[in-house]
Order: C-alpha cells, then sequence, then structure tokens
C-alpha cells in the first residue's frame, strides 16, 4: 500500500501562511505530531519511507522511519508547489486572483513559482515508480498538500481542477492501495490519536 503522510505542523501553518518552498522546520506541534504517528504504527509499518527534501517532511519521516529502522530516501519530486513570489504570505493576503488563475487553469504559474500541472507531472511519475512495490508492501511517502492531492488525483484518475476540493490535513495518513482496475483510494485525512497533554490537533 502507498502512505502518503503530510509533514507535522509548522509555525507557518499554525498562523496560516501561504507555505511552499520555504524551508521551515515543525513547531512543538508538529513534533509531537511526527512522534504520534511513529507510535502509532500504520505509517510505522512501512520498510521503506520515501521523503520530500524540505526539513519539516524530512523530520516527519525520520520519526517514522525510527520506528522500524528504515532509512529515510529523499525525492525532490515530492517537494511542495512553487508558490513563487507568494510564498510566506499570510492567506488573507494572497490576491483573490491567484487563487481564481490557479483554479481556471492547471498550467499556470504565479511569478517565480509552479504550476499545478508540473507538480502533476512530477508527482505521477513517482507514484508510477512506486507502485509495484507499493502493491505488495507498505510504501510511507512523506509529503505537503499539493504532491499528495497529485497523488490521489493519479489514483482515482482525477484532472487537477478538482485539487481545490481536496482539504489535506497536517499529520494526516491518506492510503493507495490495490484494487480491481488498478490503485484506488482506501482512505483519506486519517489522523493519528493525539498523546497525552494534548486536547486535540490544531489544523493547518
Amino acid at each position: 500500500m502507498l502512505l502518503l503522510v503530510r509533514h507535522g505542523r509548522t509555525a507557518h501553518n499554525a498562523s496560516r501562511r501561504l507555505l511552499g518552498r520555504l524551508d521551515v522546520e515543525l513547531d512543538g506541534v508538529g513534533e509531537r505530531q511526527a512522534e504520534a504517528l511513529a507510535a502509532w504504527g500504520v505509517p510505522a509499518g512501512a520498510r521503506r519511507v520515501v521523503s520530500s527534501p524540505l526539513a519539516r517532511a524530512r523530520r516527519t519521516a525520520e520519526a517514522i522511519a525510527a520506528a522500524t529502522g528504515a532509512v529515510v530516501e529523499v525525492d525532490g519530486r515530492w517537494v511542495e508547489v512553487d508558490y513563487g513570489m507568494y510564498d510566506g504570505l499570510p492567506l488573507p493576503e494572497v490576491p483573490a486572483g491567484v487563487w481564481a488563475s490557479w483554479d481556471a487553469d492547471p498550467g499556470w504559474a504565479p511569478e517565480g513559482g509552479e504550476s499545478l500541472a508540473s507538480v502533476s507531472r512530477r508527482v505521477r511519475e513517482a507514484c508510477g515508480e512506486l507502485w509495484a512495490e507499493a502493491a505488495e508492501r507498505d510504501v510511507a511517502v512523506v509529503s505537503h498538500v499539493s504532491p499528495i492531492k497529485a497523488a490521489l488525483g493519479w489514483a482515482m484518475g482525477l484532472p487537477e481542477a478538482v485539487y481545490p476540493r481536496m482539504f489535506v490535513e497536517v499529520a494526516s495518513l491518506h492510503r493507495i492501495g490495490p484494487g480491481r482496475g488498478g490503485p484506488t483510494l482506501w482512505s483519506f485525512n486519517e489522523r493519528a490519536p493525539a498523546p497525552g497533554g494534548c486536547r486535540q490537533w490544531s489544523t493547518r
């Protein structure tokens, strides 16, 4: 099974800032989320763990891999979309036209950034390379919102226009498993139980 994990929370996530290629660390909640994912044992059951090169994903992947002694493999195709000039902006300050352009045209990219079509191409290639193995045994991939949406779209045969209608939680798990017609979505937005001392996980 292909186990897609979004990294734990960062301060940018908590303050509702657009977060693409900026390389920020997990915050305190994010660290606890990473440890909870490892203790949960579902993604930590994977003997192969692949990660985006960004620190927030790598730290989450390292926690998961440590549970079984796996070595984290970094694959740049799983990096987050590049928001270009808008990276790091508070969400309310992102011009409405940016979202409208992205929704209307998957090939559109912000200045200095990347299109959703580009994300889809690299992620679909990565999924295709992992699938033969993932169909036989668990492979965990720790990534970000846009690549996870692209992987889910790959499994379900969906176009990029559907991506804005998906909400991917921090520290969430999504399972793609074998089905009658090939890769099939088995679960969406699963969450590891919050550890003691943390009443509930913060979203975003």
